[in-house]
């Protein structure tokens, strides 16, 4: 059986015009270094869930990505990350959503599986878990760059600009399939940017944002949280695939078709336990990725490219 890999790093207002060479350069070497790090497993005989983790760490690590270093930042200047993840054969999942301190909030809520009996942590708890855990830990310093900055005083200083209500910084994500045919996925991201008072997405969400079914596929979202949270994204195309047998790209875009008719925008990633990949957006462009077992890996951005 053969395993495949993709990655996502937001899907949002992305035109071939308006984004500059080195950005998208620097983007699409981040998307094959996130691939890398998910194939190393794979090719490994590893396992699906470990794939989506050490990928989706890399792209937290990476300020090109809205996760981690280079995370978006709240009204108030600071992050305020969330991330989850799941197995598709036991459906086990974790979680954290307003977190400040790990420095890969993806691990961390891979912790809250595998070390709690929850699946949801958030705020200063979650951070306090992740020192009782040891799990590395970063400063703002870390995370907030220098360009982000500039963005939210940018945002600030418009009359009606209190969040990024075009969605230029998007999420990141992954999921997997392996050589046992097991599926997972996971999601990371620092939320929108000029956020307030907690605000929460779609993807610390299970079954919004993310989510992972060996008798389905395997989903990770991008996009207008809370129309992805009313949608029930991920779930509900897992949901069309195993109870009305779709195709997992015939599931994808009926469930984006409801989330624009609720007024929504977004992208997902979706792999199924015999191998088939899919993206899908509604959006100008996606940050994406896949790489599968006997073909090279392959990163792309704008609507344009295949």
């Amino acid at each position: 059986m053969m395993w495949s890999l993709m990655v996502h790093g937001g899907a949002g207002i992305l035109r071939r015009e308006d984004f500059p060479v080195d950005q998208a350069e620097g983007a699409r070497a981040g998307l094959r270094a996130a691939l890398a790090a998910g194939e190393a497993v794979l090719a490994g005989g590893g396992a699906a869930l470990d794939a989506v983790e050490a990928a989706v760490r890399v792209l937290e690590d990476d300020p090109h990505f809205n996760a981690g270093r280079g995370a978006v930042l709240s009204y108030d200047g600071c992050v305020s990350l969330d991330a989850a993840i799941m197995d598709g054969p036991t459906r086990a999942a974790g979680a954290v959503a307003g977190v400040s301190a790990a420095r890969n909030p993806v691990s961390l809520a891979r912790r809250v599986m595998t070390a709690t009996p929850h699946v949801l942590l958030s705020g200063a708890g979650a951070d306090q878990f992740a020192r009782d855990q040891e799990v590395e830990c970063a400063g703002q310093e870390w995370f907030a760059t220098p360009e982000r900055r500039r963005q939210l005083e940018e945002l600030r200083a418009k009359v009606d600009g209190w969040f990024d209500a075009e969605m230029k910084y998007g999420t990141v994500g992954a999921v997997a399939r392996d050589a046992a045919g097991h599926v997972a996925a996971a999601t990371s991201t620092g939320g929108v940017m000029g956020k307030r008072w907690g605000r929460i997405g779609d993807t610390p969400l299970i079954g919004a944002g993310t989510f992972a079914d060996d008798r389905a596929c395997a989903v990770s979202a991008t996009g207008s949280g809370e129309y992805f949270i009313r949608a029930n994204v991920a779930a509900e195309i897992a949901a069309r695939v195993r109870l009305t047998g779709a195709g997992i790209g015939a599931a994808a875009d009926a469930v984006l078709a409801e989330v624009r008719a609720l007024g929504g925008t977004g992208g997902v990633i979706i792999t199924a336990p015999n191998g088939e990949m899919a993206w899908r957006f509604v959006t100008p462009g996606m940050f994406r990725g896949c790489v599968s077992e006997g073909a090279e890996a392959r990163a792309a951005i704008f609507g344009d490219e295949g």
